[in-house]
């Protein structure tokens, strides 16, 4: 995976930065707090001269899709994530909720191989969902690169499964990361994702839908391991928040049907 990336980003350089001409999503919350100070500033800006930052410059995908939680399917929300490549079948994501330097970090996503994953404990898989779907629907995307990287991408994220936490749930209109992290899921199946947030995303980002589908039609998808994406099979994971202060509202028009039950 990592010389897939380095394939297609360094010969072009900046004309091909993952997220240099992906339209702009700024956080939906504004976090209370004092401006920064001209001492802040200075002091930001002398960390950035003087600082290395090897585990933010290895950052170097910016993927677009959405997520559920994890027991509550018809509560869903847009995910950017923010990339790199640890080895040919590891990678991490940090996630946040618009694509701006304001944007708020919601979570983490790890991704793994299809072999990596195989080797997992069934209790461990039911944390874990499945890509195959993201791919083939068009709901996963890359923005900002040509459409033959993000072919190669797709290609190989088909082959993965991700286990994704959010710690900050400014989707619920949390404007400080209260509460408990919580356990997301990707949808598996058409008429799952609220249409019209995925219609409003692609509107944004100028996604052709129709046309992306159909060029990810040779994709070879593979079969999910059947105890992976556990929601869909009645075993849902997920933290049962002591505060009281996550409470999952659904902003969304179509909830994906169920017949899971919780597991705490």
């Amino acid at each position: 995976m990592r010389q897939l990336f380095q394939t297609i980003t360094l010969p072009l350089a900046c004309t091909l930065l993952w997220a240099c001409s992906a339209p702009e999503t700024k956080s939906p919350v504004e976090t209370p707090g004092r401006p920064e100070s001209a001492k802040t500033q200075l002091l930001e800006a002398g960390a950035a001269t003087l600082q290395s930052k090897p585990p933010i410059e290895a950052i170097n995908a910016y993927l677009d899709g959405f997520h559920f939680y994890n027991g509550h399917p018809d509560v869903q929300m847009e995910a950017h994530h923010y990339c790199s490549i640890l080895n040919e079948d590891v990678i991490q994501c940090v996630i946040f909720d618009g694509n701006t330097k304001g944007a708020k970090i919601m979570g983490v996503e790890y991704i793994i191989d299809e072999k990596l994953f195989a080797g997992l404990p069934p209790k461990e898989k039911a944390m874990w969902h499945s890509h195959g779907y993201e791919v083939s629907s068009g709901q996963l995307v890359a923005p900002g690169i040509p459409a033959p990287a993000e072919h190669a991408l797709m290609e190989r994220l088909a082959h993965t499964y991700g286990k994704t936490w959010h710690t900050w749930h400014t989707d619920q209109d949390k404007a400080l990361p209260v509460g408990v992290p919580q356990l997301m899921m990707g949808f598996t199946a058409d008429g799952q994702a609220d249409p019209a947030m995925v219609e409003q995303r692609n509107r944004r980002l100028g996604v052709d839908a129709a046309k992306t589908k159909a060029e990810r039609a040779d994709i070879r998808i593979p079969d999910a391991d059947s105890q992976a994406d556990g929601w869909q099979h009645g075993n849902v994971i997920q933290i049962t928040d002591p505060t009281g202060a996550h409470v999952h509202r659904s902003s969304t028009a179509t909830p994906a049907p169920t017949n899971s039950r919780s597991s705490q």
